[in-house]
């Protein structure tokens, strides 16, 4: 490289020595300069001396000069800052999101999951393969196919286990700008799901709503419309037949309005089913209220409910009206549909059977069930003998509203029954 000298002076104060020594050269020119002029010009020695004296005492106030090395050097220019996310950055990415989400390896194994990803989907583990814990057809091809073609892919997602769910599942690649998607070795995915249950249950609901009230609510409204024609025509002045059709009118119409009742129920159920409940309940505390609530229909069917509990709280986590709302109709049926036996068992006892922890039974001796009518009990508008049914006050929805139940609270739920043995439903809960 190329040096540049430039000199200055500097105002500094320095050592007189220092500042006479720099300058010798002048000095000695100067002194050769007075001695010739006495020589030669005739000029006093003791002028010259004072002279040269004074000279020397203003050379020793001159600035002395100073030389600065300036030297110029290529410095590489910084590369320019690309705006990319750092690796730290993000797992706090994946949390932010509100819906479920993952980030895959290029082996498809997990590496970050939200909070809301753990909890819908609590086996995917970090380090495990998606793929192989989800063997989902549709899921593993818009892994691959992402991977492959680095371009984004969505499908929707149906599942049946633990209960049916939708979801809009969309697989996009994390790319990098300075990087080559194809080239990096450590190219990541991000996998998010968007549910779609509430909406899918919603179209599903009115569907079956339209189609299940219109079929329930024809005949009661068939016997109404007759009714009231009757009182309106050949009986309208006969007390004792008006007496008689009211009488039945009002049975019709509570009929329908514990059908509209049992329908809202089961939809609300139903469209929050894939929601797990977090409140706590104590079963052993909610089975005895619910008995107490059932004791005159108990004593007027001359049945004895016979509660079997701890004596210390059970504690689980559940929607406790839901919960209530289970045991009431299952004791309540016991009651309706058991009275040949004049008792009906309660019981809540501990088990470990993979991770379920508490079983409640309830037992009747009725005449209980043929084998084939079981699997369908718990089918909406499902009866056995539709008349007795009718008679009994039933509406054919109490068994489905508990599996919906159940299903919500992760438990399962089991019924036996032997004609002449009575009917035992079990309800196992984690």
């Amino acid at each position: 490289m190329d040096d540049l000298r430039t000199t200055h002076l500097t105002r500094r104060p320095a050592n007189a020595l220092v500042r006479l020594a720099g300058q010798v050269p002048l000095l000695l020119g100067s002194a050769g300069l007075i001695i010739a002029f006495v020589v030669l010009g005739g000029l006093r020695i003791d002028l010259a001396l004072i002279g040269y004296l004074v000279l020397v005492g203003f050379v020793a106030m001159l600035p002395q000069p100073v030389v600065t090395v300036t030297r110029t050097m290529e410095v590489p220019v910084p590369a320019p800052v690309q705006p990319v996310v750092e690796q730290d950055m993000l797992p706090a990415f994946v949390e932010a999101l509100g819906d479920p989400g993952l980030v895959l390896d290029g082996r498809g194994a997990v590496l970050h999951r939200n909070g809301a990803a753990a909890r819908q989907y609590p086996s995917l583990q970090l380090g495990r393969v998606m793929t192989l814990v989800m063997r989902n057809p549709d899921l593993v091809a818009a892994i691959e196919s992402s991977q492959r073609t680095g371009e984004p892919r969505s499908f929707e997602l149906h599942e049946t286990v633990p209960s049916e769910t939708w979801d809009r599942v969309v697989v996009a690649p994390i790319r990098r700008p300075d990087r080559d998607w194809f080239a990096d070795e450590d190219r990541q995915l991000l996998v998010t799901f968007q549910s779609l249950t509430e909406l899918k249950r919603v179209d599903a609901l009115r569907t079956d709503f339209i189609a299940n009230a219109s079929h329930e609510m024809r005949t009661p409204l068939a016997s109404l419309v007759g009714f009231i024609d009757t009182l309106l025509g050949p009986a309208a002045r006969d007390a004792a037949a008006r007496e008689k059709f009211l009488g039945i009118m009002r049975t019709q119409a509570e009929r329908m309005s514990r059908l509209i009742d049992d329908l809202l129920s089961l939809s609300r159920i139903e469209m929050h089913q894939h929601v797990r409940p977090t409140g706590t309940v104590d079963l052993t505390a909610l089975l005895r209220e619910v008995r107490e609530g059932l004791q005159t229909q108990a004593k007027a069917a001359q049945i004895d409910v016979i509660l079997t509990v701890p004596k210390a709280p059970v504690t689980v986590t559940g929607d406790r009206g839901q919960l209530y709302e289970v045991f009431e109709n299952l004791i309540e049926n016991a009651i309706k549909y058991g009275a040949d036996g004049k008792t009906v068992e309660v019981d809540l006892i501990g088990i470990d059977r993979s991770g379920l922890k508490h079983l409640v039974s309830v037992t009747d001796h009725g005449p209980g069930v043929e084998p084939e009518h079981v699997p369908r009990m718990t089918e909406r508008f499902y009866r056995i003998d539709a008349e007795a049914s009718r008679k009994k006050k039933g509406t054919g929805l109490g068994l489905a509203i508990v599996k919906h139940i159940i299903q919500r609270h992760r438990g399962q739920m089991s019924i036996r029954s032997k004609p002449g043995e009575g009917l035992r439903v079990e309800i196992l809960l984690p």
